[in-house]
C-alpha cells in the first residue's frame, strides 16, 4: 500500500533547531510518521520532547552550539548513536538571520549567519553520511534552503549566500552521497509566521506587500511544512535526491 511508503517506524531522525517553530514542526511531524527523535538546539527543547513521548516515541535533546559545529558534530553524532543505536535521518534546519545594509553589514554577521547555516549543516552532514555508510541501509539527509537560495532578497547578505550556498551542497551531496543509497534533498520555505520573520510582519506595509504577491493569499505556518519532510524522509522518496522543493504557496511562480 502506497501509505505505507510513507512510515518511519524503526528509523531515527535528528533535527536541529527543533526547540521551537519550523523545527519543532518537523520534529512531531517525523515522530508522527514513526520515527524516534533526537533534538538538537541551544535553547531548551524539553517541549518537543515531551510532546514526541506524548506520541510513544523515543526522544531526547541535545544541547550544541552549533556555530561551533566544526568540532561538535562528530561527537553530537557518536553521542546520538549511544543513546539510539543508529541513525537514519538527518534534517538540517537550525538557522539564523541578521539583518542589515549590504554595505554595513557586520564581518560578525556575516560570519555567525554562514557558521549556523552553512557550514554547520556541512559538518553534521558529513558525520551522519559516515554512520549512515557504515551502517550499510542507506539514509536521508534534508537540507533547509530558502526563496533565497533562488532570489536575491535585500538586507540578508549572509542569509542569502547561505541559503544559495545550501542548494549547491545538496546537489554536490546528492551526487557523491547516492552511490550509498544516502538521498540529500533540501526544502525551501516560502514566508513562513515564525519569530524570525516577526519583524516583517510587524511592518504592515511591507506585510501586505508580500501578502499581494502570495497566490495563496496568506502567509505559512509551520504545519505546512511538515508534509514535505516526512515524504523526503520516508522511503516514497528514494528515487528522489538533489532537489529543492518550495513550500511557498506560489511565492516563486510569480
Amino acid at each position: 500500500m502506497i501509505l505505507d511508503q510513507f512510515k518511519l517506524d524503526g528509523k531515527v531522525a535528528v533535527v536541529t533547531g527543533a526547540g521551537r517553530g519550523i523545527g519543532q514542526a518537523y520534529a512531531l511531524a517525523l515522530a508522527e510518521a514513526g520515527a524516534d527523535v533526537a533534538t538538537v538546539d541551544v535553547i531548551p527543547a524539553e517541549g518537543t520532547v515531551a510532546q514526541i513521548q506524548a506520541l510513544g516515541r523515543k526522544a531526547k535533546a541535545y544541547s550544541v552550539d552549533l556555530s561551533q559545529a566544526e568540532t561538535a558534530a562528530q561527537p553530537l553524532v557518536e553521542a546520538i548513536v549511544a543513546d539510539f543505536g543508529r541513525l537514519d535521518i538527518l534534517v538540517n534546519n537550525a538557522g539564523i538571520i541578521r539583518r542589515e545594509p549590504f554595505t554595513e553589514h557586520s564581518a560578525k554577521n556575516w560570519n555567525d549567519v554562514l557558521a549556523v547555516n552553512l557550514s554547520a549543516p556541512f559538518f553534521l552532514s558529513q558525520s551522519a553520511a559516515r554512520q549512515m555508510i557504515v551502517q550499510g541501509e542507506g539514509g536521508k539527509i534534508i537540507n533547509i534552503a530558502s526563496m533565497l537560495s533562488f532570489q536575491g532578497g535585500i538586507l540578508v547578505p549572509g542569509y542569502a549566500s547561505s541559503k544559495g550556498g545550501i542548494k549547491s551542497l545538496t546537489m554536490l551531496m546528492a551526487n557523491e552521497l547516492s552511490k550509498h543509497r544516502i538521498c540529500v534533498n533540501a526544502i525551501a520555505p516560502g514566508y513562513i509566521a515564525t519569530d524570525n520573520t516577526a519583524p516583517i510582519r510587524a511592518d504592515s506595509v511591507r506585510n501586505q506587500a508580500i501578502l499581494d504577491r502570495i497566490p495563496a493569499g496568506r502567509w505559512g505556518t509551520p504545519d505546512d511544512l511538515k508534509g514535505i519532510c516526512v515524504f523526503l524522509a520516508a522511503p516514497a522518496s528514494d528515487y528522489m535526491t538533489g532537489a529543492t522543493v518550495n513550500v511557498d504557496g506560489g511565492w516563486l511562480a510569480r
